[in-house]
Order: C-alpha cells, then sequence, then structure tokens
C-alpha cells in the first residue's frame, strides 16, 4: 500500500544541479547589472547577463517537479520579492511600479500549479489568467517571461523539446530587442549583409535571442553545488546591496 501512494519520481530531461546553474545564474546577472549600472560601454557584460533568467526560469520548473509543498516554495519566492524590492528599485535606478524577477517567477509558478493540479479545469483558465496578470501587473518580461516557463514545463522530458523551445523562443524574443552590432570591439554589422547567411545572424545577434547561451547549461549535466535554501534566496537581495554599495563608490 506505501508503495502505491509514493509519488513517482519526476523525468526531467535537462540538467538538475541547480545549486550550480543558479549561482551561474547569480554571476550572469552580476555582470548584467553591472553592465547596465557602472560600464555601458562593455556590451559583452550585458550578453552575459541574458543566460539567468532562462536559467532561473529552468530552475524553477525543475524546483516545481520536485518540491513538496508548492504553497511554501510560492512563500518563498513571495518573501524574497518583497523583500528585494526596496533594494531592487535603489541599487538599480528603477521606479516602484516595475516590481523585481520574483514577481515573473511567482506568477509563472501559480500558473504551474494551476496546470498540474487540474482543479475545476485549472489547466485551462490558470495559463492565460498568469499571461495577463504579468501584463497587468508590470511582471519583469511580461508574458513573455511567463510563457517561456510554461514552454520549459511542457518539454521537460525532452533534450530535444528543451533545444527546440530555446532556440525558437529565443529568436522570437530577440525580434523585439535590440542588435549587438559590436563584440569585443569588432564590427558585426558587415555580417548581416553576407548573402545566405546575413539574415539568420541579423536574428541571432540581438540582445534578448542572446539568451540561446544558456542552453549548454540546461542541457548538459553537472556536479551540483548545494547551497542551502535560505542562502539560495538571500543571494538576490545581497548582490543588489553589493552593487548599491559599488555604484556608490564608482559613480559618486
Amino acid at each position: 500500500m506505501q508503495e502505491e501512494n509514493k509519488r513517482p519520481m519526476p523525468v526531467i530531461a535537462g540538467n538538475t544541479a541547480t545549486g550550480t546553474m543558479k549561482t551561474i545564474a547569480l554571476a550572469s546577472m552580476m555582470f548584467d547589472h553591472m553592465g547596465k549600472m557602472l560600464f555601458p560601454k562593455i556590451p559583452e557584460m550585458r550578453i552575459v547577463g541574458r543566460i539567468a533568467f532562462p536559467l532561473y526560469c529552468w530552475c524553477m520548473v525543475t524546483g516545481f517537479m520536485y518540491t513538496r509543498s508548492v504553497p511554501k516554495y510560492l512563500l518563498r519566492i513571495l518573501i524574497t520579492g518583497l523583500i528585494s524590492q526596496p533594494l531592487y528599485v535603489y541599487a538599480l535606478n528603477h521606479t516602484w511600479t516595475e516590481p523585481n524577477i520574483f514577481l515573473t517567477l511567482f506568477i509563472g509558478l501559480m500558473g504551474l500549479w494551476g496546470i498540474r493540479e487540474k482543479k475545476y479545469g485549472s489547466h485551462f483558465w490558470a495559463p492565460p489568467l498568469a499571461l495577463v496578470a504579468a501584463e497587468l501587473l508590470n511582471a519583469n518580461y511580461g508574458w513573455r517571461g511567463v510563457l517561456f516557463i510554461f514552454l520549459l514545463y511542457a518539454v521537460r522530458d525532452s533534450r530535444k523539446g528543451i533545444a527546440a523551445v530555446m532556440i525558437g523562443f529565443c529568436l522570437f524574443w530577440g525580434a523585439s530587442s535590440s542588435t549587438v552590432s559590436t563584440l569585443f570591439g569588432m564590427e558585426l554589422k558587415p555580417l548581416f549583409s553576407l548573402p545566405g547567411v546575413g539574415g539568420i545572424l541579423s536574428a541571432a545577434l540581438r540582445l534578448q535571442a542572446l539568451s540561446i547561451l544558456a542552453m549548454p547549461f540546461i542541457l548538459i549535466p553537472m556536479k551540483n553545488y548545494r547551497m542551502p535554501t535560505w542562502l539560495s534566496y538571500a543571494i538576490y537581495p545581497m548582490h543588489l546591496v553589493l552593487l548599491y554599495i559599488l555604484e556608490k563608490i564608482f559613480l559618486h
């Protein structure tokens, strides 16, 4: 009887070393934020920063599959987001109407919960409700970010599916973002006029399209660096405090 009541082990085709991926995502995010606030003339830092969001999304999908309590998982995300918001506003010069990334993750997780539980038809109404909520609440990355979470969840048991979602969605995402015109001092615009491949390069070398750089970290298994649960959440507001201090040192 006990065997029958056990939850089946989740099937996840990609990397499940969430501790390692969160560390990589945090380092990427630090580069991104430092590039935005302190070194705006170094575009490579913003490119490295594109790795962070897909990794956080994949970590959350993985965490959702393994967690014993979705409500507690949601509460941790909510508390971290609320604590981080004042730091996010002051460290990165955002306004109070611009929520940090944890709102996007919170809405995405709520949607995933509705998809899995199927209560009162929640697998039909929870996803579109989450997409609308992301826009109405001005969530970071908007409905696209939440949709990306849903797509990763849908293909979680297929490496080919994960790769297809990453490639397709990053190209779609990049279509509305700025073009990367230089890289390590080299002008890239002449490449866009090359016959046969110019159009592909033009679509691929857009800032948000370069989120595809996160794909190897999502697909390739890694040794997991286990960090305490409290640290995995505290590290986000901690990095904002560090950025605030660095900004005061460098810009004042």
